[in-house]
C-alpha cells in the first residue's frame, strides 16, 4: 500500500510536468527490495500505463501536437541510438555526472522568465506547426541542432529524454507550455513501450505485482493531467525545474556512492 501511494505522488506530478519520471519509479521499487531487472520493467509498464492515461485527457483537450511527436521522435530516437552506441566510451560514473549536469541546465533554463507567444511571421527557416487552437513557428536553425543533441544524450545515459523534450519544445520550438507537456507524456509513453518490450522478452516481468503499482499510476496520471491543464504554465515551468533539480542531486549522490 505504502509503494503504492509513492508511486501515485510519483505520476501524479511526473505527467504535471511531462517528463514521464521512469527514473524515479525504477529508483522507487529497486528500493523497496524488488530486484533491479524486475524494477526496471514495472517501472516500465507503470510508465506506460500512468502516460497513456494522462495521454487520453491531453488528447480530449487537444494539448498534444502530433506533427511535433512525429518529427521530434523519429529525431531524437536516431540520435539516442547513436548516443548508445558511443556511451561505452565513457566510464559510467562519468555518464552519471554528465546526466546531472544536462538536467541541471534544463533546470535552470526552465526558470528563465521567457514569454511565450505564437508567431505569425513565416520564414525559410521557420515550420508552422498547428495543434487544436494553437499555431506557432519553430525556428528550425535553433530547434533541429537541440533536438539531435538531446536525443544524443538522454541514449548516451540511457533514459527516455522526458526532462529534456520539454525545455526542448518550450525554449528551442517556442511551443506553448500545455502542449509541451501532452506531447511529451506521449513521447516518453512510447519509448518506455519498447523499452518494456524487450525486458519482457527476457522474462524480467512479474504481472501480478505490476498491476496494482500501473493502477495507482494510471490514476496519478489521470490526475495530474487535469491538474496540468488547469495550472498556469508559470507554476508548471516551476515545478518542472524543482523536480528536475532533485533528479540531478539524486543522481550525483549516486554517483558519488557508486565505487
Amino acid at each position: 500500500m505504502l509503494l503504492a501511494v509513492i508511486i501515485f505522488v510519483i505520476a501524479f506530478t511526473m505527467t504535471m510536468t511531462g517528463r514521464g519520471g521512469g527514473n524515479f519509479y525504477v529508483i522507487t521499487l529497486a528500493l523497496s527490495g524488488i530486484t533491479m531487472h524486475h524494477a526496471a520493467t514495472t517501472g516500465q509498464f507503470i510508465l506506460i500505463i500512468s502516460s497513456l492515461s494522462a495521454s487520453f485527457f491531453f488528447g480530449k483537450k487537444r494539448t498534444i501536437s502530433w506533427k511535433l511527436f512525429l518529427i521530434i521522435g523519429i529525431l531524437t530516437a536516431v540520435s539516442a541510438f547513436f548516443g548508445g552506441f558511443l556511451s561505452e566510451l565513457i566510464s559510467g560514473k562519468a555518464l552519471k555526472y554528465i546526466f546531472s549536469f544536462l538536467l541541471l541546465i534544463a533546470a535552470t533554463l526552465m526558470l528563465r522568465p521567457v514569454k511565450e507567444r505564437e508567431l505569425i511571421k513565416k520564414s525559410r527557416l521557420n515550420w508552422e506547426v498547428k495543434s487544436g487552437k494553437h499555431r506557432f513557428l519553430i525556428d528550425v536553425k535553433l530547434a533541429l541542432p537541440a533536438i539531435i543533441l538531446s536525443g544524443f544524450f538522454a541514449g548516451m545515459v540511457g533514459v527516455s529524454g522526458g526532462s529534456f523534450l520539454v525545455p526542448l519544445m518550450v525554449l528551442a520550438c517556442n511551443v506553448p507550455m500545455k502542449i509541451a507537456v501532452g506531447t511529451s507524456t506521449t513521447m516518453v509513453s512510447a519509448t518506455a513501450f519498447m523499452g518494456f518490450l524487450g525486458h519482457t522478452l527476457s522474462g524480467h516481468f512479474d504481472l501480478r505485482a505490476a498491476i496494482p503499482l500501473a493502477i495507482a499510476g494510471a490514476v496519478g496520471g489521470i490526475l495530474g493531467s487535469k491538474t496540468a491543464l488547469k495550472s498556469k504554465p508559470k507554476f508548471l515551468k516551476l515545478l518542472f525545474a524543482i523536480t528536475t533539480f532533485l533528479a540531478a542531486v539524486v543522481m550525483v549522490l549516486n554517483a558519488i556512492l557508486t565505487k
